[in-house]
Formats: structure tokens, sequence, C-alpha cells
């Protein structure tokens, strides 16, 4: 069998609609000869008779009938390919898979998913929560358009990932509630507490930055516990296993038994960036570089 063709399709509900084929012809701008030919071609292909013919007029078949619906809509979803073929083009549909470090849940993710969402509403948002290690896997894989990470990227992402900064912060302590005078500590002025932290391969320019810092203010710390998650390492802060040296977005997350403090003395600040395959051309990746450019904090 031949494909049938969307002219046809046209042609046999422009028929339908006026049950007429002079009618017809005239609406669709052509002779009625072609028209019938080709009403009689598609009845052909399928087999079947679509209208009944005689002196009294033209009226549909049951087939007829039954095909009429499904024509409008394969006329319409034809009709709509240009405007979805435009709008994926541009960005403004499609998917993006999007990964993030827990911090970024309490710092730039929020309000930005939320202008995001404002400007591209037809694009379907897959999130997902990972640590910096396990999105640069992903990303270099090629399984996730983008992710939320903590740097230095990998050796190993050299030439292949591209990275946008997007918020720095200072470190900020958390402690068992009760522990910590009032107002910004000195270094020197925190509890004697085990460290709560994340394992060092995790991310390990801010594992260094840390023990650096309590180092540099004459601390030995005890490494006590150990979570891949911040909220993990508040949760057993709040549970008395020991204090935390957190980003200061991360005091957004509150829990009960648990008081965060600014540092008096300077701190590393922590960085949290957008990081993506230079070889990633999705329109919908570019319009939210595009954004996330126009409303980054750094």
């Amino acid at each position: 069998m031949n494909h049938i063709e969307l002219r046809q399709l046209r042609y046999f509900v422009a028929v339908a609609d006026s049950l007429h084929f002079g009618r017809a012809a005239e609406r669709l701008h052509i002779s009625q000869p072609p028209l019938s030919q080709a009403i009689q071609g598609l009845e052909a292909q399928l087999g079947a008779a679509l209208f009944l013919r005689n002196r009294r007029g033209v009226s549909l078949t049951p087939a007829g009938a039954a095909l009429l619906p499904e024509a409008r809509r394969l006329l319409d979803e034809a009709a709509a390919l240009p405007a979805i073929a435009r709008c994926a083009a541009q960005g403004e549909s499609g998917r993006l898979s999007l990964a993030f470090v827990t911090s970024a849940d309490y710092s730039v993710l929020p309000p930005f998913l939320r202008q995001y969402r404002a400007a591209y509403p037809a694009v379907d948002i897959q999130l997902q929560e990972a640590t910096s290690d396990v999105q640069f896997d992903e990303l270099l894989a090629g399984r996730l358009d983008c992710g939320l990470v903590i740097p230095p990227l990998p050796e190993r992402a050299a030439g292949q990932l591209d990275y946008l900064s997007v918020l720095r912060e200072p470190l900020v302590v958390a402690a068992p509630a009760g522990l910590l005078a009032p107002g910004p500590l000195h270094l020197a002025d925190l509890p004697r507490l085990p460290l709560v932290i994340f394992p060092r391969p995790i991310a390990p320019a801010l594992y260094d930055a840390i023990l650096g810092l309590l180092h540099d203010a004459g601390r030995t710390p005890e490494i006590g516990q150990q979570a891949i998650q911040m909220q993990t390492i508040v949760s057993l802060v709040s549970a008395g296993m020991g204090m935390a040296l957190v980003p200061a977005s991360v005091s957004n997350l509150q829990r009960p038994g648990v008081e965060y403090r600014a540092l008096v003395e300077p701190t590393p600040l922590v960085e949290t960036g957008l990081a993506w395959r230079r070889d990633n051309v999705s329109p919908v990746l570019r319009g939210f570089l595009d954004l996330l450019r126009k409303n980054t904090v750094c």
C-alpha cells in the first residue's frame, strides 16, 4: 500500500465538511476532477468507500465517519510540527538533565529553577542530587546535561568540560545547640568536638581548605564522622556527634539541636559552579546557560 499523503486527508476533510465535491473544490482552490480522483485514490488505498454518492447528494459511509476524527487529528498534529521544531531549536522545549550538590539546594538552585521554569515552562527538567565526583563521571559519559558542582574539575575532564562559577560563600560553624557563644566566633573559641566532614575524595579542595583553616588556627581536628551529604552532616551535628564547618548557605537547613555561627577570621570561599560537556550542542542547555549567566551571583 502506498503511503497516505496529508494532501489526501485535507481533501477528504474538505469534502466531509461540505458534503459537496464542487464546494469542497472551491474551498481548496482546485478543480473538481482532481479532487474526485484524489478521494477515489484514498478509498482504493484504504480498501473502503468513504462517501456515498447518489442523486440526493453526498454522505459519509461508516468508514468515512470513523476516519474523519483521526484525519482531523493528523492534520492538526502536522500543522503543529513547525512550531514544535521551532521551539526545540530555540531551546523552549525538550529535556534537561541537571544534577546538583546538596549545598546548592540551600543556595542557588531553588531561586534559579523558579526563574527557569517561568522562562521555559515547556522544558522537562530531570533533577538528580549527586556529589561532584559522581557528576563528573556522568557528565563525561554523556548521561547528564549539566551539574552544579564544587570545583575543581578533575584532570581527566580537561578539554571535555566547561565550567561557570555561580556562587562563592564563606564557611560557618555548625555545632550542637547550647555550646556556642552568641555572635561571630574566633576559631580558637570553637568547642573541642570531633569534626564531622565528608570524605576527602568527594571534594578534596574543600576538605583540605577546612582542615587547613583549623590547622592555621592551631587546632588539630579529630575526624569523628564522615558523610557525603550536607543534610546528613547537619543531622549528625544535631545528634551531638561533633561540629562541622559548612558553606554559609547550609545554615538555611534548620535542624532541632543545631546552631550556626559566622567566624571572625576570613575563611576560604566555597565555590559552586555549573559544569557541562563542551561538545553538548543542545539548544535547551544553551538556553539554560544564557539565563544562568544573566542571574549568576559571581
